[in-house]
């Protein structure tokens, strides 16, 4: 059954309580994860105890109508509830118009579906937001609104005309723009195992659009509106069909996106492996040399460069280190470097600490460093 979560003005932090409790519903009914709300915010009462179970429906709506005080006071609650509790978003209100805001979250076992509308001109998740709440999990962003998107993550921007989708990393910052300041978005999101076991090429299908005459993006949104509908999951095994029918939406529509062919898909894998082990052939003497920075460069996401290297059994850290181990064993057999220290050769090649260095460069290669001279 479907089970409500309701904020009492005594459970909120003072900036929200005085507003709720004057508000003109309680905050219940609507479609988000709740895991990331302090236990102490969350009451969940199921209207019939008889038949409660857990892993039940969640459901919230935060309207800015049902906030007290007068449109900017309402404003300024909204907005700053999304990064305080409700979503780790930040949204930017559109200038020069009436301001509305509605959140909507849904949760369903290891499954989410959000919904925003309101005149707000951008949405992002910054790294402090990532810190704050992160997960392994993938979300599809649907364009439910009238106006144009573009979402930009990892060195990427895409355009969202309306209805059409984008796949993107829950773990890595990220914006969306609204042309008009008249937001209509959809989220939903699961882990990434979920949507591996059912496509295991989605990760190539990342920051990649689908286009708005599609079918999936049209049962993406019926799906969604049901799940936003206030109707009760009749029993435990309908609310895993939910979760299994969410991560099933979302292979679907990355394996829609896809290269034609398989054999396309691991070429393009294969490509941005080499572009990879080149940026660390390249790089590993920088000390500041990260998978982050390489996948900023190469406009991926880090998981992503993670998991390419993963498959080819060596991992980023492990490559960079292999490099500047060999780059110092050559310097240290070369004549023309006698002069330079086992110290400054270690720095050269990417070394901040020489200890370190030592203990590393014995481990790989059975000796110490001066023995090679």
């Amino acid at each position: 059954m479907s089970r409500k979560t309701v904020f009492s003005s005594t459970d909120l932090p003072p900036h929200l309580g005085a507003s709720i409790a004057a508000s003109k519903g309680s905050f219940s009914e609507m479609p988000c994860s709740t895991d990331h709300i302090p236990a102490t915010w969350i009451s969940c009462q199921s209207e019939d105890r008889s038949r409660s179970y857990e892993g039940g429906l969640h459901r919230i709506i935060y309207n800015s109508s049902d906030l007290i005080g007068g449109e900017q006071i309402q404003k300024e609650q909204w907005i700053s509830s999304l990064t305080s509790g409700y979503a780790s978003l930040r949204a930017d209100p559109a200038i020069d118009r009436s301001f509305e805001g509605e959140l909507r979250i849904v949760r369903a076992c290891d499954v989410s579906v959000g919904t925003i509308h309101g005149t707000v001109k951008s949405i992002s998740r910054t790294t402090e937001d990532i810190a704050a709440q992160s997960t392994n999990n993938v979300v599809l962003l649907l364009n439910a609104g009238h106006s144009p998107l573009s979402v930009d993550q990892s060195g990427r921007s895409v355009d969202l005309s309306p209805g059409a989708s984008v796949l993107v990393e829950q773990s890595a910052p990220s914006i969306i723009r609204v042309s008009d300041g008249q937001c209509g978005l959809i989220a939903v999101q699961t882990d990434r195992e979920r949507v591996r076991q059912r496509y295991a090429g989605f990760e190539d299908r990342l920051m990649t659009v689908v286009s708005s005459s599609m079918m999936i993006n049209a049962l993406v949104r019926a799906y969604v509106g049901v799940l936003a509908d206030e109707k009760e999951a009749e029993s435990q095994l309908t609310m895993q069909f939910v979760a299994d029918h969410i991560a099933d939406l979302i292979a679907a529509t990355a394996s829609i996106a896809a290269p034609v062919t398989a054999h396309d898909a691991r070429g393009l894998r294969a490509v941005r492996t080499q572009a990879i082990l080149t940026k660390i052939r390249g790089g590993f003497t920088n000390p500041e040399i990260s998978a982050q920075g390489v996948a900023k460069e190469l406009g991926l996401s880090a998981r992503y460069v993670q998991d390419l290297l993963q498959e080819t059994g060596i991992s980023f850290s492990e490559r960079v280190l292999e490099q500047r181990l060999q780059g110092a064993r050559k310097m240290l057999s070369q004549r023309h470097n006698d002069a330079l220290r086992v110290s400054e050769i270690a720095l050269i090649n990417g070394f901040s600490d020489v200890s370190y260095f030592n203990r590393c460069f014995r481990r790989r290669f059975g000796h110490t460093p001066t023995s090679v001279r």
